[in-house]
């Protein structure tokens, strides 16, 4: 059984913008939420919302270019994993895209990971440039009135 650890893990990766590349990235921080005994509805939702992120990352930020970087800092401890992912795209604004649960949204096919990202994880904000997103996830819920879903990392 692994032990949970005393400090904070912190980590920062720089990987190539290819879809692939998300699989060690999800190996290395599913590995650190075991070792900090996060149950299976964390590392669930977690392993997703990485994925999401990772994936828009490469495919919207970074236009598929494999010669540009992804860049991946985490922080895990036996409370809560802190996730930020940064491209070197021209960003975006949250607020454009449209809720596929409502209106024209249904029928657009963006959109979704958003909804994923935000129903997953307890705070997901995005910088002002709109190329970074940083998500949190705690074992023991917040107040869900602090949950937020805001701009500016």
């Amino acid at each position: 059984m692994l032990m949970a650890s005393e400090a904070p893990i912190s980590c920062s990766l720089v990987v190539e913008s290819k879809p692939a590349a998300v699989v060690d990235v999800c190996k290395q921080i599913l590995t650190r939420l075991e070792a900090n005994n996060f149950g299976k509805d964390d590392i669930f939702a977690v392993h997703l919302t990485l994925e999401e992120a990772f994936l828009n990352a490469v495919k919207h930020g970074n236009k598929m270019d494999p010669t540009k970087k992804v860049k991946i800092d985490y922080s895990v401890d036996s409370d809560k994993v802190e996730i930020s992912i940064t491209d070197e795209g021209n960003g975006f604004t949250p607020d454009s895209v449209a809720d596929p649960r409502f209106g024209e949204g249904l029928y657009e096919p963006g959109g979704r990971g958003l909804l994923l990202m935000n129903s997953y994880m307890d705070t997901v904000r995005y910088n002002e440039k709109g190329n970074s997103v940083y998500m949190v996830r705690y074992k023991e819920k917040p107040d869900m009135r602090k949950r937020s879903s805001e701009t500016d990392v």
